[in-house]
């Protein structure tokens, strides 16, 4: 078990950063995009999130992972530098509790970290097996040596030790956002690089008239801060954990011109057309044809947007889009070539050491 299946190359880091971030500009040269503001990573420790298969041999147990191809061999992980500095910390002392202990490593075949730049930390442990009363007493014991909250699954099984979320606190433009993020629900794996991503949003849409629209808020990542850039705020979610951990964070951070709606962009769009009625639109405290929605935010998943919503946000004078996948990025913003033209450019090094690159851009309307 040798040769890590993970890339890390910190020497190499600002040269494959310009590499990258070469290849990706590519894609938007036919679209006559500004040249790309770009946010480098920290070169370790950067990842809020790791996931590992465990594995059994006698009395050892490793964490491993498997190279691309190879799903069978298996690859010990003594070490995992791009994590962030409290689960590098984590990983050996939990391996040998774990080791050690009968009743927590019977049938455990996976951990998933989840952490934060505030060092709030939750183990969740997988098991092939029912957990009963034994573990979870086990299980509060470690959690308490440990300092960590702990989640046990196994197949419809879910026993939370403590809590099963973390809570973040980001420093935005000198102002402090605390994030309720919940486990297995999606949080921007890069804490480091997530803040940049949102002081450049909120430098983006400086100034900017009227009330925001925003699609696949999640838990508020950007919902948050960018609320005080507009007077009213319409945000939307589909994911059942995401919107009840955006309606937390909201309260919590006295938040009071944010409207949660759980939707699909889909429904969104339908909703906007006219064609289709919604009683979950019946939160708002008025209809949604008086809001001033001059301005729509979008952070899709890496399939972009639909055909449905890239003609719904052609309405919008200003469209502000996050982007994890750079080719459906460009898709989108070709399909919105005729009336709209992008004016921000930026890339966000969320994935150091990889292919994968976080992109921005503003898209506004030809002639305004």
């Amino acid at each position: 078990m040798t040769d890590a299946p993970f890339d890390y190359d910190p020497d190499n880091y600002e040269r494959r950063l310009k590499q990258k971030a070469s290849t990706v500009g590519a894609f938007f040269d036919a679209l006559c995009a500004p040249a790309p503001e770009l946010f480098p990573s920290p070169a370790s420790g950067f990842r809020m999130r790791a996931e590992f298969r465990i594995w059994h041999d006698g009395d050892e147990l490793d964490y491993v992972m498997f190279k691309r191809g190879e799903p069978r061999t298996p690859v010990k992980i003594p070490s995992f530098p791009i994590a962030c500095d409290t689960i590098q910390a984590l990983m050996a002392p939990l391996r040998e509790r774990l080791r050690s202990n009968r009743e927590l490593r019977s049938k455990l075949f996976q951990i998933e970290f989840l952490s934060t730049l505030a060092g709030d930390t939750l183990v969740s442990l997988i098991y092939h097996r029912r957990l009963d009363d034994t573990w979870e007493s086990a299980a509060g014991e470690l959690a308490s040596e440990l300092g960590v909250a702990i989640v046990g699954r196994s197949r419809k099984q879910k026993l939370v030790i403590g809590r099963d979320f973390v809570t973040e606190r980001l420093v935005i433009n000198g102002r402090e956002f605390s994030y309720r993020q919940y486990e297995q629900a999606f949080t921007q794996p890069n804490a480091v690089v997530n803040t940049r991503m949102i002081e450049w949003a909120l430098s983006v849409s400086q100034g900017l008239p009227g009330d925001l629209l925003e699609l696949y808020c999640g838990n508020g990542n950007f919902t948050l801060p960018l609320a005080g850039n507009f007077g009213e705020v319409i945000a939307t979610e589909l994911s059942k954990a995401s919107a009840r951990a955006a309606h937390h964070n909201l309260e919590d951070n006295g938040i009071s011109n944010v409207h949660m709606i759980r939707l699909a962009a889909e429904e969104v769009s339908q909703a906007m057309a006219g064609v289709r009625a919604f009683r979950r639109l019946a939160v708002l405290p008025k209809a949604l044809s008086e809001y001033a929605l001059e301005t729509v935010f979008v952070d899709p998943p890496r399939a972009g947007l639909d055909p449905a919503t890239v003609s719904m946000v052609s309405d919008f004078d200003r469209i502000l889009y996050i982007s994890c996948n750079p080719t459906t990025l460009a898709e989108n913003c070709t399909a919105l070539g005729d009336t709209h033209r992008i004016t921000r450019f930026a890339m966000f090094d969320q994935f150091p050491y990889t292919d994968h690159m976080e992109c921005g851009v503003l898209l506004e309307r030809n002639g305004a």
